[in-house]
């Protein structure tokens, strides 16, 4: 008789990994489309780093799926930037609930509670832009992406008005702002 023996942990381990890895990459067609969109949209706006722009859109889990066509890649760059609002804003809330630990400078902390206030508009404003684009509303979605855009640029120089004061944020609302970007380019090109 044949004795069964139970696969080992690294099959068990490795092999979703090993097909995931293949399943979360981008489709030559999807990866051409999202690099030369990025082309197209970092020579029509100098804001945007083309290598951002590509690194965001391939690195995204849903790349595959949402890369089929320019529309479709816009809902990409739009959920890719509600995700990073997101984030900042949770980011944001920890470094003011750790105040009593850190004791904040007060002007920092002021910034801060700024910062709040801006992106949690922005998170209504970003999704009331992903409704707006899906019903190809774009001026609509342009205004309310805009002001994504603007609460990002915002929150950094509030932090740039006193001399010496280093801002948590920078590099958030650095990608918050090229995300914003891309999402804007994407829509300009559609229309």
């Amino acid at each position: 008789m044949r004795s069964h023996h139970p696969p080992s942990l690294f099959l068990l381990i490795s092999l979703p990994l090993f097909f995931s890895f293949f399943t979360l990459q981008p489709t030559t067609s999807s990866a051409t489309l999202i690099r030369d969109t990025c082309r197209q949209c970092s020579k029509t706006d100098p804001n945007l780093d083309y290598e951002f722009c590509t690194n965001s859109l391939e690195s995204s889990p849903y790349s595959r799926r949402y890369s089929s066509d320019l529309h479709q890649l816009g809902l990409l760059s739009f959920n890719l930037t509600r995700h990073n609002v997101t984030s900042t804003r949770n980011f944001i809330k920890h470094l003011l609930k750790n105040n009593k630990e850190k004791k904040l400078d007060p002007y920092v902390k002021a910034c801060l509670n700024d910062c709040l206030e801006l992106y949690t508009e922005a998170l209504r404003s970003i999704k009331d832009a992903e409704k707006d684009y899906k019903a190809k509303e774009y001026d609509d979605a342009n205004i309310a992406l805009s002001s994504v855009n603007d609460a990002s640029t915002t929150c950094e120089d509030g932090f740039n008005e006193k001399e010496k004061v280093v801002s948590p944020l920078t590099k958030r609302n650095r990608y918050t702002f090229q995300l914003t970007v891309i999402s804007l380019s994407i829509m300009n090109m559609l229309t």
